[in-house]
């Protein structure tokens, strides 16, 4: 695993300590919630104090795979989670500057550069937030602040139904799916039939990385995980070579909280937006 402990930036500093918190009323709070998200996590019992960033710009190693061979390419899954996991540990160093119990609403973004093909930049951005009346028991593991993809709304709900979140949890899995030879491609020319090769390939890598993803999960104690999303790409990489890249909220019940018959009947909401 690769060094984290890069230090926040001066300016980054300077702007922690001028938000609002317990000891310092005259700051002001920041944070991308929209006014029914802010609503809601206050009614949570939760107050925003400031926007997280953690950024990491890496440099993507390169691998080979055999033309016919459908494998994973494990310099490159490696590279990916790693990379992802400097910037949100980056960000999560900002919530533990600012005192936030948590950060919600992540947003874990990548993005390719021009100044080198093999160079992407990885940005973690999130609301950290603090409980109103200072109760400790909504930290992650190891007493770190939580982290979590859900919007102020579904955090709200999330606690309305007896479960708090733990941290977000990935997997990652670059995959190159092997060619099909030029024999293989006449014989289906003007048919209807399964491309077996490439359904078993991209079957198997989406597989590694959602099971990884779980693994995380296990690993933090969690019961299960919610608003899991599978993403697909290929960042600039050759043909056939593909990432599949799973993240969910990891979270575990609220003490004394979790019983179906406690959680309040879902409302019916007609959105009037065009």
């Amino acid at each position: 695993m690769a060094d984290t402990s890069q230090p926040i930036p001066e300016h980054a500093l300077a702007r922690l300590a001028g938000l609002r918190r317990e000891g310092h009323p005259d700051g002001v709070f920041t944070s991308d919630f929209s006014v029914n998200e802010f609503l809601l996590v206050r009614k949570a019992g939760f107050e925003p104090i400031g926007l997280c960033v953690g950024s990491c710009i890496y440099h993507v190693g390169f691998q080979m795979a055999g033309w016919g061979s459908s494998v994973e390419m494990d310099v490159l899954s490696t590279a990916m989670y790693e990379a992802r996991a400097l910037a949100m540990e980056r960000m999560k160093a900002e919530a533990q500057q600012m005192g936030a119990d948590g950060v919600v609403g992540v947003r874990l973004t990548v993005k390719r550069l021009e100044w080198d093909d093999k160079v992407l930049e990885f940005v973690a951005i999130g609301t950290g937030i603090v409980h109103a009346k200072g109760h400790q028991g909504f930290k992650g593991p190891r007493g770190e602040p939580f982290t979590s993809a859900l919007s102020g709304q579904d955090f709200w709900t999330l606690l309305q139904a007896g479960y708090r979140p733990l941290e977000m949890v990935m997997g990652s899995c670059v995959y190159h799916v092997a060619r099909r030879g030029p024999f293989a491609s006449l014989g289906t020319i003007g048919q209807n039939v399964e491309l077996t090769n490439f359904s078993v390939a991209l079957y198997e890598a989406r597989e590694i990385a959602m099971e990884r993803m779980q693994l995380e999960a296990s690993r933090a104690g969690a019961e299960g995980v919610v608003g899991a999303d599978l993403h697909e790409g290929n960042h600039g990489w050759s043909t056939h070579v593909i990432e599949f890249f799973a993240i969910g909220t990891a979270v575990l019940p609220i003490e004394g909280m979790a019983e179906a018959d406690r959680i309040p009947d879902p409302k019916l909401v007609l959105s009037v937006n065009s």
